[in-house]
Formats: C-alpha cells, structure tokens, sequence
C-alpha cells in the first residue's frame, strides 16, 4: 500500500462535507482511496463541486443531502450509503450550526443556542447511536468526531459560552462512546483551534485576526487542510492503537 492508499477501499460518510473542513477531509479522504459520501444539508451546488472535483481527480464520492438534527434523516443518509457501498468504515462527524456569519449574528442567544444543541450536540449523538453498533456488528470501524479547543479552559462572552458547553458535551460523549464500542470501534475526537473558515474571513476584523496570530506560537491561523491531515491520520491503521482520545489543533495556543 502506498502513502497514496492509506484509505483504500473504504467508505467513509463526512457530514457538513460542502465546504470549509469537512471539504478539505472529504478531498483528503478521497486522494487517499477512500470511496466518500459527501454529506451536507443545504449547500447542494457546493456538495456536487466537492464531488465533482474528486471524480476529476479519479476518485470516487456522492453527494447526499440529510439534516442530521433529525433521526429520519440520519437514518435514510446511513441506509443510503449502504445501499451503494455496502458498509461504512469510517464516520466524521463534521457539520455544525453557523452562528457567527451568514444570519447566525442576527438570531438571539436562545436561537443560537437551540441550532448549536440541534446540530453539533445531537446530530452527533444521534449519528454515533446509528453507525457505532453497525460498525461493532461488522467487525471494526472509525468515528471522528469535532470538538473545540477551548472546551477546557473556556472564552468569554456568550457565542463562546454556548459553543464551549456544546462542544464540551462533545468531548464527554466522545470519550464513552469509545469505551462503550471498543474493540472493535475507535472514536476519537479533533479539536480545531483558529482555523481559516469563512468567520475569520468574513466576521473577524482584521486587529482581531492579527491578535489571534500574535497570540499563536506557530504564527498563524490553521487551514483546513491542518485539521484534515489530522484526521486522516486518526483514521487511518496508523492509529489503530488510538482511542477516546482529543486532539487540539491549534499551532500551540493555551490559555
């Protein structure tokens, strides 16, 4: 197997997929062999580029739409992939509610709040309570599942209160659920710090960008790429001995 091969012939379902971090695993994922489902809720000119630009690249990927707040929808985006490919051999929980650009800044905390619950807390429960007990029953398989780096020592301010409880439950459910399905399931959990995403483009002034660097010892924002090759990593056999784990991705920033 070449360094090109590290996920041959596997399956792997990436929510959120149509842009951003789950964009660059997807693409990462795919160039490495593995046959991607490219999740996403709303974004489906986004979703068939990303699929677009694997098939171009000789790989293997399909678009499919589910909100995963909602149990239906996890179930049919599950059933769906099985159909094609048989079994799904590695799961990134991926996709979270945007609550800092687009309209995010318009909703009230309670609103935020709710699509922060819906989507990072539950859909992540609700996929892992689906796909881990198919991947046992299978003999082996691969969460990865998205926190925040700051889950442990917390912001201030109540966008980062929210995101730090929600990710933080993240971050616990990850940990037993790694217990609850080992051997044959690792779950471990990425945990993106400053990271070069449509809010540090679109949201962020650029004193504040400057202060992020400044504060960074690896001078810089991460890219997408950063957490991708992280979560290639996590996995891959490499990491077979890898589990419960959380991993910052932070260019070395503490509190």
């Amino acid at each position: 197997m070449t360094q090109e091969q590290r996920l041959a012939n596997k399956t792997a379902v990436v929510t959120g997929a149509s842009s951003g971090i789950g964009r660059a695993i997807a693409l990462l994922f795919a160039r490495h062999g593995a046959q991607v489902i490219v999740n996403y809720r709303r974004s489906k000119a986004q979703a068939e580029e990303v699929v677009e630009e694997i098939t171009r690249n000789g790989g293997q990927a399909r678009a499919i739409q589910a909100d995963i707040s909602k149990i239906e929808e996890v179930d049919r985006l599950v059933q769906s992939t099985l159909e094609t490919q048989g079994r799904i051999h590695i799961w990134v929980n991926n996709a979270g509610a945007d609550i800092l650009t687009g309209p995010g800044p318009q909703l009230s905390h309670i609103e935020k709040l709710d699509q922060l619950i819906a989507v990072d807390l539950r859909g992540t429960i609700l996929c892992c309570w689906r796909i881990a007990p198919l991947m046992k029953k299978a003999g082996g398989g691969v969460i990865l599942n998205m926190s925040w780096d700051h889950v442990l020592h917390g912001m201030p301010d109540p966008n980062p209160e929210m995101f730090a409880a929600v990710k933080g439950g993240v971050l616990s459910f990850s940990k037993s659920l790694a217990r609850s399905y080992a051997p044959e399931v690792r779950v471990n959990e990425l945990a993106p710090g400053w990271i070069e995403t449509s809010f540090a483009k679109e949201a962020m002034t650029p004193e504040a960008y400057q202060a992020v660097v400044e504060a960074t010892p690896l001078q810089r924002f991460g890219t997408p790429e950063d957490v991708a090759y992280a979560a290639l990593y996590l996995v891959s056999d490499e990491a077979s001995f890898i589990t419960g784990q959380h991993l910052n991705i932070n260019g070395g920033m503490v509190s």
